[in-house]
């Protein structure tokens, strides 16, 4: 089995990668999807943020409220306390559900996606080089991330000026919060580039499969 690392800023492009990656038979973990069923109520880490925080990061319903921790996250600064709650519970999610891949299929390719699995230092088993075999970095220009992240959150809405460059404003705040792309890159073992059409990062991993399948065997 080959455990993969599939890390890239927000806005690069990388669960696009992921999906392409997953058509050719990757086994795809996204930590983000793990993150939320853990933030769930009743889930331990839900317990902790709420305890941490406090009532103030919950809906009425009870469930956490995203867009207000999000704020304390980024805009007031508090993404290391948020990230050392969740992230050693993510990682040892991930521990199991790549051991339990490793049970049915050893020779496997297991691909974690995750924008902060260089900058994650939480916990036991959080240092990347342990977990992973291989890193892959997907990377795109700033003003191109910060472009897709505008297009996510308005949507088929037309906005303001104004809310575009609070958007573009949020934007450039998350990604002070992670490693530049320069210094991602030495660390990592393939870089893939997507600043233009997807047929282009199609073609990167159609290329760069083929070898990480040679390497799981």
């Amino acid at each position: 089995m080959l455990r993969v690392g599939l890390t890239g800023s927000l806005g690069s492009g990388k669960s696009t990668a992921a999906k392409l990656f997953a058509a050719h038979g990757a086994q795809v973990l996204q930590s983000d999807a793990i993150g939320r069923e853990l933030m769930e109520p009743g889930q331990a880490v839900y317990a902790k943020i709420v305890s941490h925080f406090g009532d103030k990061v919950l809906l009425p319903d009870g469930r956490l409220d995203r867009p207000a921790l999000a704020n304390l996250a980024f805009a007031e600064g508090r993404a290391d306390e948020l990230n050392a709650i969740v992230h050693p519970a993510v990682i040892a999610r991930q521990r199991e559900l790549i051991e339990d891949v490793a049970r049915r299929n050893p020779s496997a390719v297991v691909m974690v996606e995750s924008a902060l699995i260089i900058e994650a230092a939480y916990g036991d088993g959080a240092d990347w080089q342990q977990r992973f075999d291989r890193l892959i970095l997907v990377t795109a220009p700033e003003d191109v991330k910060i472009g897709r992240f505008v297009s996510r959150c308005i949507g088929d809405v037309t906005p303001s000026d104004q809310k575009i460059a609070e958007f573009e404003q949020e934007a450039r705040r998350r990604l002070a919060h992670q490693m530049p792309d320069e210094q991602k890159m030495a660390l990592c073992d393939y870089v893939l580039t997507n600043d233009g059409a997807v047929t282009e990062l199609e073609w990167q991993v159609d290329q760069l499969w083929p070898i990480l399948r040679i390497a799981a065997r």
